[in-house]
């Protein structure tokens, strides 16, 4: 069984940076699919990128293309979002989820991976921007 722990939001200022971190327990991330999705009240729920097995398979929403980078650290069993050029807009709950390699939902985190079932989740960290 895996546990999830979001942590690394807050509130900052239009532009600005944060960071998001996924670590996990009671398994190694090594490859699995890790994603992270948003949602804004109200609206439906936002993949928002997702890495697989390997460090150059990830895939990223359109909203977010350029702006955000995913990325796995193995020895921490830890995945990070990097959100550069953060807008009002990113304002909302993020959350990640994980998908195993060894079960039958697997997928290897291609541009639908916001389509696709996850096995476990972790809980959601709250992103404000704002001036």
């Amino acid at each position: 069984q895996v546990q999830l722990v979001a942590s690394g939001g807050g509130l900052v200022q239009p532009g600005g940076s944060l960071r998001l971190s996924c670590a996990a327990s009671g398994s190694t991330l090594d490859y699995y699919g890790i994603a992270w999705f948003r949602r804004a009240p109200g609206k439906e729920r936002e993949g928002v990128s997702c890495i697989g097995s390997s460090d150059d398979r990830t895939s990223y929403a359109d909203s977010v293309k350029g702006r955000f980078t995913i990325s796995r650290d193995n020895a921490n069993n830890t995945v990070y979002l990097q959100m550069n050029s953060l807008k009002p807009e990113d304002t909302t709950v993020y959350s990640c989820a994980a998908v195993s390699p060894y079960g039958s939902r697997w997928h290897d985190c291609g541009r639908a991976f916001a389509l696709y079932g996850y096995d476990y989740w972790g809980q959601g960290t709250q992103v404000t921007v704002s001036s």
